[in-house]
């Protein structure tokens, strides 16, 4: 009996030991739903594809709750190895100095084969420093697009097949859908994003001063031009109408247009994955709407969505696993069937390639709007928004845009107020980090 005992004890000890030698990898998001089953399936694949490593993903809130919860826990010391960051966080961390390190350096020191021409240009620029060396992993990178419920055009007597691409024809389907009995003819997620950032890259007119942010931090905003008053403008007055139904800040609109309660929508190609899952309507993607008498439009839009950053202070064998697990989700058929299952672009110019020559695009048309809008060659003004205090910034226009679609600001006025007041967080952070 007492042989078996020991046999036993034996055993035991082993396993721990070889359960102890499996490395863990920390990895903070802040995907829920659909999403977040997407991120938990991508680290079962990793996991189950090596022995070596274990990615455990935690899902830590929206984008600013995780970012604030990896700040407190890295001064304490307790930072996770992976951390998803949002666009809009980039130059703050960026100006993080000592706090992350650089992806291009993980890769390097893994002795992994790292090729920074081998992502797609658009994406892979916004997340690299002056001196060319990319910074974070562009992970779930996404574009602005317009969405649309065919069944809705077809009761409206408009073609399910032609989504309208300029903004004069989406005020027209508004009306059309709205005479047809329809409550929310159009709606928007992200006010900012859609409407002020994105819309100035795709006219290829400057959303803020040095290359929107990308070329000094000594940046001040520039969005109330006479093209963005006019657009604001319009939309202000297709509020008045009830052709516009305005629904909330960040992505609140979205599941208005999944339930079918909003007809179009203009937000993240990423919401694709949560229509074809829970829409219960035809589903059509467009173009994000342009002015046609404005020149050189549409330009290309800019990316939204987020990358993965690594924190500091770790240990050399755990930023083996960091290398290793952005390796395998790099790989073309990982990073092309992440695209296709959840809307975001696709990470690498093989994963597209790869997407293209399967079919896919012509089986679920639309899903390829988000890559030709980005693949387009980029100018000084449309490489995308890169500013301090960003999501400062974003909550003021979200304030100042709220009062205009109210009725209680002019468009004009409501411009100018978020210009002063996001120059103020401009200069805020550029004094910070001198």
């Amino acid at each position: 009996m007492n042989y078996k005992k020991s046999l036993a004890a034996m055993a035991i000890a082993a396993f721990s030991v070889g359960a102890q030698a499996q490395t863990e990898i920390q990895w903070w998001h802040s995907m829920g739903g659909a999403l977040g089953e997407w991120v938990n399936d991508l680290a079962k694949d990793f996991n189950a594809s090596q022995k070596d490593y274990k990615i455990v993903p935690t899902f830590k809130g929206g984008y600013d709750e995780s970012m604030t919860a990896a700040i407190a826990a890295y001064r304490s010391g307790n930072a996770p190895h992976i951390l998803q960051v949002f666009e809009v966080g980039t130059a703050t961390m960026m100006a993080s100095k000592g706090a992350i390190v650089p992806v291009g350096k993980v890769m390097q020191d893994a002795g992994l084969k790292f090729d920074q021409e081998a992502y797609v240009p658009a994406v892979a620029g916004y997340y690299t420093a002056p001196n060319g060396q990319m910074l974070s992993f562009p992970f779930n990178s996404s574009t602005p697009v317009f969405h649309y419920n065919k069944d809705a055009f077809k009761a409206a007597g408009i073609d399910p097949e032609k989504p309208p691409t300029t903004w004069p024809e989406v005020a027209l389907a508004a009306a059309k859908l709205k005479a047809s009995g329809h409550k929310c003819p159009f709606t928007t997620s992200w006010i900012s994003w859609t409407q002020l950032e994105s819309f100035s890259a795709w006219h290829n007119t400057e959303f803020a001063t040095k290359g929107n942010g990308m070329r000094g931090m000594d940046a001040r905003l520039s969005f109330n031009t006479p093209l963005h008053v006019r657009h604001i403008e319009n939309l202000a007055n297709m509020a008045k109408s009830g052709l516009f139904i305005y629904k909330g800040r960040n992505n609140a609109a979205d599941a208005t247009f999944v339930s079918g309660e909003c007809a179009m929508a203009t937000g993240s190609s990423a919401l694709y994955g949560n229509v074809v899952r829970n829409g219960k309507f035809a589903y059509g993607i467009g173009a994000l709407p342009y002015y046609p008498d404005v020149a050189g439009a549409p330009q290309n839009t800019v990316i939204g969505g987020a990358s993965l950053w690594v924190m500091s202070g770790k240990k050399a064998e755990e930023y083996k696993g960091v290398g290793q697990f952005f390796a395998f989700l790099s790989r073309p058929e990982e990073a092309a069937k992440s695209h296709q299952r959840t809307g975001y672009l696709p990470v690498t110019k093989a994963s597209f390639e790869l997407t293209d020559k399967s079919g896919f695009y012509k089986k679920n048309p639309g899903t390829d709007v988000s890559v030709t809008q980005m693949i387009r060659k980029t100018t000084d003004k449309s490489r995308g928004v890169r500013l301090g205090n960003f999501v400062q910034i974003r909550t003021i226009i979200d304030e100042e845009l709220e009062g205009v679609w109210s009725g209680k600001k002019q468009p004009k006025e409501a411009l100018d107020a978020a210009i002063k007041r996001g120059d103020e967080q401009l200069e805020r952070f550029q004094k910070a980090n001198k």
